[in-house]
């Protein structure tokens, strides 16, 4: 049974898969480091209201598998991640601040990818037979055919 989250006024499944790595890939995410990294990551999740359904720190990149409410982007959850871990892991580790200087703790960019249960076809499928006494009614209507 596919488990759906709910807020108010909304019924949702949005998963996403998100990486990003440190800043010129140096391998610090090991040993206490590396655990303090998961406690943050945890504790930012909770407070946006972010299920962690998956998650993986290795020694120069995180990898998370979320479920996000609608109300927050990916941009502004990684944001959130990438941000006050950096800002938190510099101020606890004040040796990092000689190899990552200019309080930019991890690379530029991420990576996100949307992960699904149904097909793009299978959406655009369900769409076209969604009433099928539309089409004897005369409501059926194509607003873009992606055919």
């Amino acid at each position: 049974m596919k488990l759906y989250r709910s807020g108010p006024h909304t019924v949702y499944d949005l998963k996403y898969h998100l990486v990003w790595t440190t800043k010129y890939r140096k391998p610090i995410l090991t040993g206490p480091l590396g655990f303090r990294v998961r406690e943050l990551i945890r504790e930012i999740c909770a407070t946006h209201q972010v299920q962690i359904i998956r998650g993986h720190v290795s020694k120069e990149h995180i990898h998370l598998f979320l479920s996000l409410p609608p109300q927050i982007s990916v941009s502004k959850i990684a944001q959130y991640l990438k941000g006050k871990t950096s800002r938190k892991l510099l101020q606890e580790y004040p040796k990092l601040n000689k190899r990552f200087w200019g309080q930019h703790l991890w690379a530029r960019g991420y990576f996100a990818a949307t992960s699904g249960s149904i097909t793009d076809e299978a959406i655009m499928d369900y769409i076209a037979h969604q009433d099928e006494d539309a089409d004897k009614r005369g409501d059926d209507f194509t607003i873009l055919d992606m055919k």
